[in-house]
Order: C-alpha cells, then structure tokens, then sequence
C-alpha cells in the first residue's frame, strides 16, 4: 500500500511507517529464531501475509500487533503505537485530518445518496465497492476502513445519525448475501437507542440535498466541522458560515426523511427481498 512521508528507519536511510514496521516485527522475530509460520500461528494468519507484512507490502490488523506486543519480551505496547502510525499513514493524505476528528467526535451526523457510509460497512460490501476502483492494494483498504469503525465499539462510542436515499437500499452493488449482510448490520445500528438511521424514500418529489455526501461532526470541545465527500478527494470544512449552512440543510433533510421506526421497517421489506 502506499504510504507516504518517508522516516529514517532502523536500516539507514529512509523508509515509511509501513516498512518501519516490518523491519521491526522481522527483527524480534528473527531474535527470538521464531518461523514465519510460527509467528502466523499466534496471530492467526498464514505465511504468506506475515511475510507481506514484513517487507511493508501489507497493513497489518490490529490484532497482529497486539500479538507481536505479547510475543516479543520487552515489547511495551511498542507494536500497537508503531501501527496506529502505519494506519493513519495508509489513509490518503487529504482523508488523514478527517480520521483524526472522526476519532475525536462525540456526534457523527451523515447524509449519503448513494452508498452506505465507511463507518458503518461490513467487510464484504467494503470490498466490493473497492473492487470496482481497481486498487492495486485492495485489502490494505479494506483493513483501512474496517479498523475505523472501532470507535463504534468504545465504552463511550460517538452517537451516530445517518440520512441515506433509499437508493442506498436498491443499489446492487454486490450479491445478495452481501447486500443482506450489510442492511442487517445497518438494521442493528438503526435500532440502537444511541444512534438513528433515517431514509429518504425514491418518491419525495424534492428535498434540501447538496447532491453529494458529506458529514457534521461535533466534539466535548470545540466548533462542529464539516467533512465534504467528493472526487477525486473531499475536505474538511470548518468556517463558521458554511458549518452553519450545511448544519441546516441536515435540519431539513431530517425532517424530510421517513421516521425512524418507519426507516426500519424499509430496511425489512428489502431484506425480505434478498432472502
């Protein structure tokens, strides 16, 4: 995966987080005269992806580091921060300071037209969207996306609030067993007392969008900003004004949306469908 802005690693000269990271996990593994293998058995994956891992081809899960922190004496929860640096280094530059407030916001307010948002994705309808981009690095975006969502799992996770079209519902972007999968875990988000999914169903005649998605985020402290979907990138809005526009359109669009308890029961229907 690429991942930019080169750091003088252990072996001289300069090298990214990604490889900085490799090196470190072939040097206690090579300490400790452990295989690949064995070292892929305690994490629970093959050879062949320590061994991409090691030569910085691939990002690493969570769950690898943590291992390395457990297997490797003296290790200090070392491998755990050398990887939160790989993974926001694995971000697009431009997607980096999004992340950093995603990470910080105790609000997440969405609206998106056309997909599921990233923070909500399983992994098979994460894939199928990068699939059809082509990447070179697939699984590394994948890993990307997924690893975001665990400030859903927090003792105290952000409060959601989601406007989707109901284009989002009809959209085949994969199987149906994906597509399922995917409305079952949007389903479960959408009867959670923290959070609320609303949807705008295909025969509202007009509404308040801005015709791409973008989020408000809102924090313990500080301002709400407004993060701009777009192509090829999308940016962070934070001046007063425009937050305060985009805070408004959201105002109308929840009140254009079908209520919550209606918004679930749209997702039945379609899950009905598919199985």
């Amino acid at each position: 995966m690429k991942v930019e802005s080169p750091v003088v690693g252990s072996e001289g000269g300069n090298t990214s987080p990604l490889k900085a990271f490799g090196y470190e996990v072939r040097l206690e593994r090579e300490r400790l005269r452990m295989t690949r293998a064995e070292l892929g058995e305690r994490a629970h994956c093959g050879y062949s992806l320590v061994a991409k891992i090691e030569s910085g081809d691939r990002v690493a899960a969570r769950e690898f580091a943590e291992t390395c922190d457990e297997v490797f004496p003296y290790a200090n929860g070392r491998f755990v921060r050398l990887w939160e640096l790989v993974l926001m280094f694995a971000y697009p530059s431009w997607f980096r300071p999004y992340v950093r407030l995603e990470q910080a916001a105790t609000m997440i307010r969405a609206y998106h037209p056309i997909l599921v948002p990233g923070l909500v994705q399983t992994e098979g309808y994460a894939r199928a969207i990068f699939q059809g981009r082509r990447p070179p690095n697939l699984e590394d975006l994948v890993t990307a996306r997924m690893e975001r969502q665990r400030i859903l799992s927090r003792e105290e996770p952000p409060r959601l609030w989601m406007i989707l079209e109901e284009a989002v519902l009809r959209r085949g972007i994969a199987e149906p067993s994906v597509m399922a999968a995917q409305f079952e875990q949007l389903r479960g988000i959408a009867t959670n007392p923290h959070h609320v999914v609303q949807f705008i169903p295909s025969t509202t005649p007009s509404y308040p969008a801005v015709g791409y998605p973008y989020s408000v985020l809102s924090f313990d402290e500080g301002a709400d900003v407004v993060h701009a979907d777009g192509f090829p990138a999308g940016h962070v809005i934070a001046e007063s004004d425009a937050v305060g526009t985009a805070q408004r359109a959201y105002d109308l669009l929840k009140a254009t949306a079908l209520p919550p308890d209606e918004s679930v029961a749209l997702i039945d229907s379609v899950l009905k469908e598919l199985t």
